[in-house]
C-alpha cells in the first residue's frame, strides 16, 4: 500500500472548492461560470483517470486526515479508482451539456454550486475506506443533491424533493444507529478490518450482527432505490433537470449499492442467509420496476422505473454471491460490470430525454410523438442505449446480464438436492429472463413513440421536423461519446469489459473464473434470445393493444393503466407518516400536561385546602371557612418547567451523540 500525502483527499474536496469559486464568477458573468464549471470537472475526471497507472501496476494508495471530524480516511484500489473516475466522467458530460440545457433556467448558480458539491461528495464516498468516511460524505450527498430535485420549483418537485429528502434524512438516521451497533460489536468501521472482525463474531452474537446489516442496508437500500424504499426515484426524476437526473439515476444509486457491496463482501461475505435476503429484495425491485415502467407514458418516469428495475438486476448478482460463495465469480464479474452499463446506460438515455425536452417542453410520450423522426444522430444515440439496457448482443448490457444469468445457473447446478430450493432457483431465473423482456418491451415502446410513429396533430409533427439542429455541438459530443462505449464494449468483450470486471475483482472478494467465458455461445445466445422473445411478445400483446386507446381523430394513444392505490408512497408511506406524526405530538402533549395534571392532583389531595374557623361560627360562610394554604411558589415552578427539562434533555442527547460520532 503506498502512502499519498493530500491526493486522495483533494479528489474529494477540490470539486467542493470548484463549486464554490464557480458561483462567484456566476455573479458577474454567466458564459466564464458555464466554462469553469466545465474545468472543474474536466480536471477532476483527470486527476482520478491519472489513479489508473498505479492502480493498474496494483498498488493501493491511501490517505488519512486524522485532524478532520475526528478522522477521514481514503483509499483507492481497482474498483473504488475506477468508479471514481466514472463519476468524475459523467459529471463532465452532464456539465458540458447543461450549458445548453439550462441556458434559459433561472438559479444557475445555485445548480452548478450544489452540482459540483455533490460531485465532491459522491468521489469521497467511493474513496474512503472506513464506514464513517462512507456516512459523512453520504450525508454530504444526500442533502446537496436534494436542491438538484427541486431545482424547478414547482409544486410537484417541491412534493418530489420533500420525499427524497425523508428517504434520505430516515436513511441515514437508520444507517447511523446500524454503525453504532456493528462498531459496538466487532470494535472496528474499516473496510480492510470489517472482514476478519465480522468473521469472528461467535454464533450467539450472529443476530446483533444482522440487526446492524438490516439498519444499514435499510440506509444504502434507500439511496440505491432498492424495493420498497424505491419511491422517490420515479418521482423526483421527471421533475429534476435531465442533467441531474442524468447524475440520480447513473451515480447516486451506485454510491448506495457501494455500501451494500461492502456489507455483502466485507460484513457478510459467503453468508448465503444474507445473500439470500438480498436476492429475494433483487427480485421484487427488478421486476416491480420492469412492470411500473411498461404501463407508465412519461419518458423521464419510464427511465426513472426502468432505474430501479436495473438496481434489481444488480442486487440479484449481489445475492448470488452470498449464495454461491467462493465459486462466485460469475456473479461478481456480472454485478460490476451492470453496475458500470447501468451507469452509462442512464448518462445517454437522460441526456437524450433532455434533448427532447429543450426543444417540445413536454415528456408526455403522446405530446412528444413523432419528434425524432427526422433527427438521426439524436436516433442513434437513443437506439445505443436502448439496445444496450435491453440486453441485445453485441452491446455491453448483453455481457453484464450474460454473466448474472450464468451465476443464476451456475448455482442451480449447485444445488444437488431436489425440491423446494432447485425450483424456487428456477423462478428466479424465469423472473429474470421475464424481467430482461420487460425492459425490452418498454425500450420498444418509447424508441417507436419518440423516433418512428408520427404526431397524431400534423401541425406538431410539421413544427417538430422543422427543429433543427436538435443540440449543439457540445451538447452532440456529450451524448455522443458514451453512446459510442456501447457497441465498443459489446463486441470486444475480452479486451474490454473483462479488464474492467478483473479491476473490481479483489475490492468485491470474487474468484476467478475457472474456466475461459465463451461470451456468445449458443448457450448464452439463447438467454438473450428468450429475453427479446417476451419482451416482443410483451410489446405486441400489452402495449400495443391493452395500453393504447383510440383518441378524437382515430389514431392510437399512449395510457396508463397503472391503479393509483399501488402508488407506494401515497397509499402507504405518507399515511403512516403522517399517524406517527399524529401519535409523537399526541405524546409531546401529554408529557407537556404532565405537570400541570400533577399539581392539580396535589392540590386535590395532599396539598387541600384546610379549613380555619374565624369568628363567629353561626355567621361562616363557606368562603369564610376555606384559606388556600400556599404552595412554595419554587416547587411549582419547578413543576411546571418539566417540559423545558424534556427540551434540555433532547439537547443533550443531542450533544452525546455528536460527542461519541466526532471522537
Amino acid at each position: 500500500m503506498t502512502k499519498l500525502p493530500y491526493f486522495l483527499p483533494v479528489l474529494a474536496f477540490w470539486p467542493m472548492l470548484g463549486a464554490v469559486i464557480t458561483y462567484c464568477i456566476g455573479r458577474k458573468s454567466k458564459h466564464l461560470r458555464d466554462r469553469f464549471a466545465q474545468r472543474v470537472t474536466g480536471f477532476e475526471f483527470l486527476l482520478l483517470f491519472a489513479l489508473f497507472l498505479p492502480v493498474l501496476r496494483g498498488q493501493t494508495l491511501s490517505c488519512s486526515l486524522t485532524w478532520m471530524l475526528g478522522g477521514l480516511n481514503f483509499e483507492a484500489d481497482g474498483f473504488r479508482a475506477m468508479y471514481a473516475c466514472i463519476a468524475a466522467f459523467m459529471w463532465l458530460m452532464t456539465t458540458v451539456f447543461s450549458e445548453e440545457y439550462l441556458s434559459h433556467y433561472r438559479n444557475r448558480n445555485r445548480y452548478y454550486f450544489f452540482t459540483l458539491m455533490t460531485l465532491g461528495a459522491t468521489v469521497g464516498v467511493f474513496l474512503s475506506t472506513d464506514l464513517f468516511t462512507t456516512f459523512i460524505f453520504f450525508e454530504i450527498m444526500s442533502f446537496t443533491s436534494y436542491v438538484m430535485v427541486i431545482h424547478d420549483e414547482t409544486p410537484g418537485a417541491m412534493r418530489a424533493g420533500q420525499t427524497y429528502l425523508a428517504v434520505a434524512v430516515l436513511g441515514g438516521m437508520v444507517m447511523l444507529m446500524g454503525l453504532f451497533l456493528l462498531k459496538d460489536l466487532v470494535g472496528t468501521l474499516s473496510l480492510r478490518d470489517l472482514q476478519a472482525s465480522c468473521a469472528a463474531v461467535p454464533a450467539e452474537k450472529r443476530a446483533r450482527l444482522y440487526t446492524a446489516g438490516a439498519l444499514i442496508l435499510f440506509g444504502y437500500g434507500a439511496k440505491a432505490g432498492m424495493y420498497p424504499l424505491h419511491i422517490w426515484l420515479p418521482k423526483a426524476h421527471p421533475v429534476a433537470p435531465a442533467p441531474a437526473s442524468a447524475l440520480l439515476s447513473g451515480i447516486l444509486t451506485k454510491a448506495g449499492i457501494f455500501g451494500v457491496l461492502v456489507l455483502s463482501c466485507r460484513v457478510f461475505l459467503h453468508d448465503a442467509a444474507w445473500g439470500t435476503a438480498i436476492l429475494i429484495l433483487g427480485v421484487l425491485t427488478m421486476f416491480t420496476g420492469a412492470v411500473i415502467a411498461v404501463f407508465s407514458v412519461n419518458l423521464k418516469r419510464t427511465l426513472a422505473c426502468s432505474s430501479v428495475s436495473q438496481i434489481g438486476f444488480i442486487l440479484v448478482g449481489i445475492g448470488m454471491q452470498g449464495l454461491l460463495g467462493e465459486e462466485n465469480a460469475l456473479a461478481v464479474w456480472g454485478t460490476e460490470l451492470h453496475m458500470v452499463n447501468h451507469s452509462l446506460f442512464k448518462l445517454v438515455l437522460f441526456m437524450t430525454a433532455g434533448a427532447v425536452y429543450m426543444k417540445c417542453h413536454q415528456l408526455d410520450l403522446n405530446a412528444i410523438r413523432g419528434y425524432g423522426r427526422n433527427k438521426p444522430l439524436l436516433k442513434l444515440i437513443f437506439l445505443s442505449g436502448a439496445l444496450g439496457i435491453a440486453g441485445v448482443p453485441l452491446f455491453s448490457g448483453y455481457i453484464s446480464k450474460t454473466l448474472l444469468h450464468e451465476g443464476i445457473v451456475e448455482y442451480i447446478e449447485v444445488l444437488q438436492h431436489g425440491g423446494n430450493s432447485i425450483a424456487a432457483m428456477k423462478c428466479v431465473e424465469w423472473i429474470f429472463l421475464f424481467s430482461g423482456g420487460l425492459t425490452v418491451a418498454y425500450m420498444t415502446k418509447l424508441f417507436v413513440a419518440v423516433f418512428v410513429e408520427k404526431n397524431e396533430d400534423p401541425a406538431i409533427q410539421a413544427k417538430y421536423d422543422a427543429i433543427e439542429p436538435e443540440m449543439n455541438l457540445n451538447s452532440a459530443i456529450a451524448l455522443g461519446l458514451p453512446a459510442l462505449l456501447f457497441p465498443l464494449f459489446g463486441m470486444f468483450p475480452s479486451h474490454t469489459m473483462q479488464r474492467i470486471a478483473e479491476l473490481g475483482q479483489s475490492f468485491l472478494n470474487g474468484s476467478s473464473p475457472e474456466h475461459a467465458i465463451h461470451w456468445f455461445s449458443l448457450t448464452n445466445l439463447k438467454g438473450a434470445a428468450i429475453s427479446l422473445l417476451l419482451g416482443a411478445a410483451v410489446y405486441f400483446g400489452l402495449i400495443r393493444t391493452c395500453l393504447m386507446r383510440k383518441g378524437e381523430g382515430g389514431m392510437a394513444r399512449y395510457v396508463n393503466l397503472w391503479p393509483e392505490k399501488l402508488d407506494l408512497e401515497d397509499s402507504l408511506y405518507r399515511p403512516l407518516i403522517k399517524g406517527l406524526t399524529f401519535a409523537a405530538l399526541l405524546i409531546s402533549n401529554v408529557a407537556a400536561s404532565l405537570p400541570d395534571w400533577f399539581v392539580a392532583a396535589l392540590r386535590k389531595t395532599i396539598l387541600r385546602p384546610i379549613p380555619i374557623p374565624k369568628g363567629d361560627p353561626a355567621s361562616h360562610t363557606p368562603e369564610d371557612l376555606t384559606v388556600p394554604v400556599p404552595i412554595p411558589e419554587r416547587a411549582v415552578n419547578l413543576l411546571n418547567d418539566f417540559s423545558f427539562g424534556l427540551l434540555l434533555f433532547g439537547i443533550g442527547l443531542v450533544v452525546m451523540i455528536l460527542v461519541l460520532v466526532f471522537r
